[in-house]
């Protein structure tokens, strides 16, 4: 596990999370389930489902979203073949506890767990898709790594393959803050990764640029891998700009 306390023990984290504590009532077609992942944290999960016999995408959403933001998204999956989990992280939505690099890479491990349990429980299919957008990517590269025989496949959607990369792309204060090591920590473990993959990246991304969609795509050790490239999307506007092409996408690497 990569050890992040460089940045949790700086100011750094008051620039990269932005928790918010918006929730909405869990739609009919929809069940909640509450994660305990340590004494004083416990994390909020979302399971959309729309057939039983449907595989299951275990989710980490971007920064700045919380679960409920996908009460209408998940229909889209589910339309496509898929069921759908989305995780949100401490002090986001309808969770407790406060943010950090080292809480959320801990975490995902727990939820990916808890959620096979549920899946198993209820007789589902509990073999997964693991899928991260933007800051999500972290917890779904964390998994994909340690898990890589139990999981289908995964997707990254407008990701990086180290959050030190986006703290020199955003220019913020670092001094002092050794982040070679995490960068280093990083690429390897993405080398390491052999999971059939698909990258997906809007060609615009001014947050998260192009180049690190790119950098996954070119050093994910997978023989299996796809990148698609939105044209003229941003980065929080690439699931509209390029929809048709974003779920095609989705569906024929999940078909496969």
């Amino acid at each position: 596990m990569i050890d992040y306390s460089p940045i949790d023990n700086s100011i750094l984290l008051d620039y990269l999370f932005y928790p918010r504590k918006d929730y909405s009532v869990c739609p009919e077609d929809a069940f909640d389930n509450i994660i305990k992942v340590s004494e004083d944290a416990s994390i909020h999960c979302r399971f959309y489902e729309n057939d039983k016999k449907y595989p299951w995408v275990l989710y980490f959403h971007g920064n700045g979203e919380v679960v409920s933001d996908y009460d209408q998204i998940a229909i889209l999956y589910n339309q496509i073949g898929l069921n759908i989990v989305v995780a949100d992280y401490r002090g986001y939505g309808a969770s407790t506890g406060n943010p950090s690099f080292s809480s959320k890479v801990e975490d995902a491990h727990t939820i990916y767990k808890k959620v096979k349990e549920i899946l198993n429980e209820k007789e589902y299919d509990s073999v997964l898709w693991i899928m991260g957008r933007s800051l999500g990517s972290i917890s779904a590269l964390e998994i994909a790594y340690k898990y890589e025989e139990e999981l289908r496949g995964m997707i990254i959607e407008s990701g990086f393959h180290s959050i030190s990369e986006l703290i020199q792309h955003l220019g913020l204060p670092s001094s002092g803050i050794n982040l070679n090591i995490i960068e280093e920590n990083c690429r390897k473990m993405v080398n390491k990764i052999k999971l059939p993959s698909l990258i997906i990246h809007g060609e615009i991304d001014e947050l998260v640029p192009l180049s690190q969609g790119q950098y996954l795509y070119d050093n994910l050790g997978s023989k299996e891998k796809k990148i698609l490239v939105i044209p003229r999307a941003n980065h929080n506007d690439i699931l509209y700009v390029g929809l048709k092409e974003y779920f095609n996408a989705i569906k024929e690497f999940t078909n496969k």
